[in-house]
């Protein structure tokens, strides 16, 4: 990939998947667990992956979305993904993300998502950062908050999940709140 972005953490690397990491990326995303609140499909296979991981490259390149591997530092270690998509014409973007069951509640997705931002902010001169979680996904939620971004409310029966109208639950930050914390 021509992609040499590369960001890090305290904990974490995180760059653009390459493609052997397709079957791991299977495994992660496509745990129950997670596929239950998230937006990952399900089953989730090695070959969903093959081809999400290749269109990364014409993503990164055209500025419409960063999928970032998020790595542990120490092992190597697939965590999970953080993704920033980017909206040109409104100059925001989205932060969304998932985190591998063995991962969860050690505050890694928050660190990677205080990453991201801070890299849509300086780097990518944004003007908003918002992201949304199922209003039944008290981790996701969390990560948002710590993260810094504020909620701005919930959308009702916003989106068909697993053949279920769900409601999410809309959090922001805006360049200006930068400035006032």
């Amino acid at each position: 990939m021509g992609v040499s972005i590369q960001l890090e953490t305290d904990r974490l690397h995180l760059k653009p998947y390459s493609v052997s990491q397709a079957e791991k990326v299977s495994e992660l995303a496509g745990d129950k667990e997670v596929a239950a609140t998230t937006f990952v499909p399900h089953p989730y296979t090695v070959d969903h992956a093959m081809d999400w991981i290749r269109s990364h490259e014409k993503w990164f390149d055209e500025g419409k979305a960063y999928p970032m591997a998020m790595t542990l530092k120490e092992s190597g270690d697939l965590v999970g993904t953080m993704t920033l998509r980017i909206d040109t014409r409104h100059n925001k973007g989205e932060l969304a993300y998932w985190v591998g069951r063995p991962f969860w509640n050690q505050g890694l997705a928050t660190e990677a998502a205080e990453r991201m931002i801070e890299y849509g902010f300086e780097v990518l001169n944004l003007q908003r950062i918002w992201a949304a979680a199922l209003s039944g996904n008290p981790g996701s939620t969390k990560v948002m908050q710590k993260a810094g971004l504020s909620y701005e409310g919930t959308l009702r029966k916003d989106l068909l999940h697993r053949d279920e109208y769900k409601d999410i639950d809309v959090y922001g930050l805006i360049r200006d709140d930068l400035h006032h914390s």
